[in-house]
C-alpha cells in the first residue's frame, strides 16, 4: 500500500511538470523501482513483506507444530512492523499453546512475549507520549510512562523467565529497564534480580542537556539516518538536514531563518523528492562555493543494498538537482560511508566511498573517484590501491604524518583496521600504501564502526577513533555484563590511538578511562565547554529491540582522560542512536548536539534529538569560515593552529578542518574553544593543495570570522543569539505534561 501511494505522487509530480524526465525525476523513479525490487520476505528489513509471508503460512497449515513455527515467526515480524498489539495478541496465544510442551518452549515465548510488552511500552509512552524526557537514561521524572500496562507485564514475564533461568542477564537488565521506565527501581525488582546503581551519577557532571527538538520546528521523526548541520545557502547561518535508512522516508531540509525558525524547504528544494540514504556528508566537488551533498545507501542490507547513493549538486537558489549518473558516480553497492578530500592536491576534492561486503555475498570493492575538475569523475581505486573488499563501516581521511598529503583510514567489521598513507608524488597519479601494520593498528581483531581523525590531547597529530563493535551475544546481555562487573570480553568498547608523530600509533584506551560498554553506531567530537579539548557523543544501538543501551557522553579531562557524564548530561536515551552533529545553532557560543534516532525496521521510527548546550562555563570561543582559492573552496583539509594564554601559560589548539566523524556531520565551520583567553595571540591557517600558510595576529575572542585564502584582512561576521524554541510548542508542550 505505501508503495503504491509512493508511486502515485511520483507520477503526479511527474505529470505536473509538464516536462520531459528531469535527472531528479530519474533518481526518484530508480529509487522507487530499487524498492520495489527489494521489498521481498527475504530481505530482512521488509517488515511488511515478511509480515503478509508468514501471516499467509500461518493461515495455510493446519497442524499445531507448523502453527507455532509460523506465529513464533510472526511475533518479532510484527514488532519490526511497528503492530505490537497484534504482536501481543498472537505471543498471548503462542504461550497457551506451548503450555504442554515443557519449560524450554515457554522460555523462549516469554522472552518473545516480554519484548513485545516492553516495545509496547515504550511505544506507548517515549514515541507516541513523547517528551524531552522520554527514554533519557537513567530514567526519572517526566521520563517515567504514564502508561504503565506495557513495562509493568514485560517486567511480570522477566520476573518469571529469571526464577527458571537466573543466569540470563538479557533479562534481568530488561527488567530492571522496565520498571525503572514505571518509576519502580529499584523498589520493586528482587533482590537477586537487582542490578544496582543503574541511576548512580558518576563523579565528574557537567549541567545537564535539555532535549528541545519537538518544541522547535526543524522537528524530525523518522527512521535511522544521517544528518549534516551546515550553511547551505551561504548567508552564513547553520541549516539542517537529514536522511532516512527508508525508500519511503524522503529527506528533509529545514532553512535556518536567523530568528529561531527554520523553513521547511524540503519541497521547494527538490530534497524532499529523495528517499533512503542511512547516511551523508557535505562536499564542494565542483569549487562553486555552494555546499553539494553525497547520500549513501544500502548499508547492512547486503545484496539487497545494491542502492545507489547521489550527488545532488546545490545550484545556488534553494535548490538541489541530482548529477550522479552524469557526474560517473551512479553505482549499486551497498554502503553508509565515504570520505571527500584532495588526494592529489590539485585543489578539487576527491571522493573514497567504503562498502559493505559480507562473507559468503557478492563482493563489493571500495571506490575512490578522482575529481575530473569538468563536473565528472573517474573511478581509480585499483589503480590507487584502496580497492578493498572488507565489510566497511566507517571511512575517513586526515593527514595523520603531516606530509601535506591525506590519507585514509577504515573501520570495519571484518577485524581490520586499515590506515593507508598517501603516498601521491607531485604531479603523479593517486597512490596509497597499507601502513596498518607498520603504524601498530593490527595488533587486535575487534570489528570496529565509527571512526574518525582528530588531535584529542592538541600535541599538532592526528589520533584515530574507532569505536568497538565486537559481540558475541546481545547489546542488552555485554551491558549487563558490564555493570554486574562480571568477566567480559571487549565488546563495544572505544579505542583510541594516540599518534606518536613517528608513524606509529599508540592504543591508550584504557589510559583515557574507556574500559565500558557503548556499541557507538553513530558519533561525532564537539567542544562542550569551549576549554578546547574534544568531547565526544555517541550514538548506540543495533537493530534488535532488545539493544537498549543509553546513547553516551564522555567529556575530555584537558587530554589526559576522559570522563562518561552521560548521566549528569541527561543525553542517553535508550533509543538507537544513528548520524550525529555539533553545532551552536542559537548563537550563544557553545556547542549544541543534534542526532538522527530510530532504528532501522519500518516499525522503529523515533523522535530526532536536539539537544540545548545551557552553557557549561564562562569560556571563550572563536568560529571559523574558510574559503580556498589555489585549495579546494570548502577548505576541507585546512590545518588550523590557534595559539593563546590562559592563566600565565601559553596554549595551542589544532584542528584539521572537516565535518567530523563517519556518521552525522559537522558544519565545515570550525568552533574552536580557546579558555579564558579573550584574545588570540595567533592564527595560523595552512591550506591544503597550495601548502601556504597564513597567519593572523590579536584575534578578538568570541566572534564570527571569514577568512579567505590569500586575503590578508579577517572578515567579522554578526549573528545574534536566538531562542529556538516556539512559544506556541512551548505552550502546547506544557499544557501536554500538566495533563500526566
Amino acid at each position: 500500500m505505501r508503495y503504491f501511494l509512493f508511486s502515485i505522487c511520483f507520477l503526479i509530480i511527474i505529470n505536473a511538470s509538464g516536462q520531459s524526465k528531469s535527472t531528479n525525476g530519474e533518481m526518484q523513479e530508480l529509487l522507487a523501482e530499487v524498492y520495489k525490487k527489494n521489498n521481498v520476505p527475504q530481505n530482512p528489513f521488509a517488515s511488511e513483506a515478511r509480515r503478509d509471508h508468514f501471516i499467509q503460512q500461518l493461515q495455510a497449515t493446519a497442524g499445531i507444530q507448523d502453527s507455532i513455527k509460523w506465529q513464533f515467526l510472526l511475533v518479532p515480524t510484527l514488532l519490526e512492523n511497528g503492530d505490537e498489539k497484534e504482536a501481543i495478541k498472537v505471543g498471548e496465544q503462542l504461550l497457551s499453546q506451548v503450555k504442554d510442551f515443557g519449560t524450554a518452549p515457554q522460555q523462549v515465548v516469554k522472552r518473545l512475549l516480554a519484548l513485545a510488552y516492553l516495545r509496547d511500552g515504550e511505544k506507548t509512552n517515549c514515541v507516541q507520549d513523547h517528551n524531552s524526557s522520554s527514554c533519557i537514561f537513567p530514567i526519572a521524572g517526566r521520563g517515567i510512562q504514564t502508561f504503565k500496562e506495557g513495562s509493568a507485564r514485560a517486567a511480570q514475564l522477566y520476573e518469571e523467565i529469571l526464577r527458571v533461568n537466573p543466569t540470563d542477564i538479557e533479562s534481568r537488565w530488561l527488567l530492571n529497564i522496565a520498571r525503572m521506565a514505571i518509576g519502580q527501581y529499584p523498589q520493586s525488582v528482587p533482590a537477586e534480580f537487582l542490578i544496582k546503581d543503574l541511576d548512580k551519577d558518576g563523579p565528574d557532571k557537567v549541567k545537564p542537556f535539555e532535549d528541545i527538538a519537538m518544541q522547535t520546528n526543524f522537528y524530525v521523526n523518522n527512521l535511522s539516518g544521517g544528518n549534516i548541520i551546515e550553511d547551505f545557502n551561504n548567508d552564513g547561518l547553520l541549516d539542517v538536514m537529514t536522511s532516512s535508512i527508508s525508500l519511503l522516508e524522503p529527506m528533509v531540509y529545514n532553512k535556518n531563518n536567523g530568528d529561531g525558525t527554520f523553513t521547511n524547504e524540503s519541497a521547494r528544494s527538490g530534497l524532499g523528492k529523495f528517499t533512503g540514504g542511512l547516511n551523508m556528508v557535505q562536499t564542494d566537488y565542483n569549487n562553486d562555493g555552494y555546499k553539494d551533498v553525497f547520500v549513501t545507501r544500502g548499508a547492512w542490507l547486503a545484496n539487497f543494498g545494491e542502492q545507489p547513493n547521489s550527488l545532488l549538486k546545490n545550484n545556488g537558489d534553494g535548490t538541489f538537482t541530482d548529477v550522479t549518473k552524469q557526474a560517473g558516480l551512479l553505482t549499486f553497492r551497498p554502503t553508509q560511508t565515504a570520505t571527500w578530500a584532495d588526494f592529489n592536491n590539485d585543489g578539487w576534492l576527491d571522493l573514497y566511498v567504503g562498502n559493505e561486503s559480507v562473507t559468503g555475498g557478492n563482493a563489493y570493492p571500495c571506490e575512490l573517484y578522482l575529481n575530473n575538475k569538468n563536473g565528472t569523475f573517474t573511478e581509480i581505486a585499483k589503480e590507487a590501491g584502496c580497492d578493498f573488499t572488507l565489510y566497511v563501516k566507517g571511512v575517513v581521511s586526515g593527514d595523520f604524518d603531516k606530509d601535506d598529503r591525506m590519507d585514509l583510514f577504515l573501520s570495519t567489521l571484518n577485524g581490520r583496521k586499515v590506515l593507508l598513507k598517501n603516498v601521491t608524488e607531485k604531479n603523479g597519479p593517486i597512490r596509497f600504501k597499507d601502513v596498518s601494520i607498520a603504524a601498530g593498528l593490527q595488533n587486535d581483531s575487534t570489528r570496529t564502526f565509527t571512526t574518525w581523525f582528530w588531535d584529542y590531547d592538541n600535541d599538532g597529530w592526528l589520533d584515530i577513533l574507532a569505536s568497538g563493535y565486537e559481540f558475541s551475544k546481545s547489546l542488552a546481555w555485554h551491558a549487563a555484563e558490564d555493570v554486574l562487573g562480571m568477566p567480559r570480553s571487549n565488546a563495544g568498547q572505544i579505542y583510541i590511538y594516540r599518534n606518536r608523530g613517528d608513524g606509529t600509533f599508540e592504543n591508550v584506551s584504557e589510559k583515557l578511562g574507556f574500559t565500558h560498554v557503548v556499541f557507538s553506531m553513530g558519533g561525532n567530537f564537539g567542544d562542550i565547554d569551549n576549554d578546547g579539548y574534544l568531547d565526544i557523543f555517541m550514538g548506540t544501538g543495533n537493530p534488535l529491540y532488545q539493544s537498549l543501551v543509553p546513547n553516551k557522553m564522555f567529556h575530555n579531562l584537558g587530554g589526559k582522560a576522559f570522563a562518561d557524564v552521560t548521566t549528569s548530561a541527561r543525553v542517553g536515551n535508550l533509543q538507537k542512536g544513528h548520524g550525529v552533529a555539533f553545532a551552536d545553532l542559537d548563537n550563544d557560543g557553545d556547542q549544541d548536539i543534534y542526532i538522527d534516532m530510530g532504528g532501522a525496521f519500518d516499525g522503529d521510527g523515533y523522535h530526532a534529538e536536539f539537544f540545548l548546550n545551557p552553557g557549561q562555563s564562562d569560556y571563550h570561543w572563536i568560529k571559523m569560515s574558510l574559503e580556498g582559492k589555489k585549495a579546494n573552496r570548502a577548505a576541507i583539509g585546512a590545518k588550523i593552529k590557534v595559539t593563546f594564554d590562559e592563566n600565565g601559560k601559553t596554549r595551542f589548539v589544532y584542528r584539521e578542518l572537516n565535518s567530523g566523524g563517519s556518521f552525522g556531520c559537522n558544519p565545515l565551520m570550525q568552533h574552536i574553544g580557546i579558555g579564558g583567553a579573550t584574545k588570540i595571540k595567533k592564527i595560523e591557517i595552512k591550506w591544503p593543495g597550495s601548502k601556504i600558510t597564513q597567519t593572523f595576529e590579536n584575534v578578538a575572542a568570541d566572534q564570527n570570522i571569514y577568512i579567505k585564502e590569500g586575503n590578508p584582512t579577517i572578515e567579522t561576521r554578526s549573528f545574534k543569539k536566538v531562542n529556538l524554541v516556539s512559544p506556541v510548542k512551548a505552550a502546547d508542550m506544557h499544557m501536554h505534561q500538566g495533563m500526566h
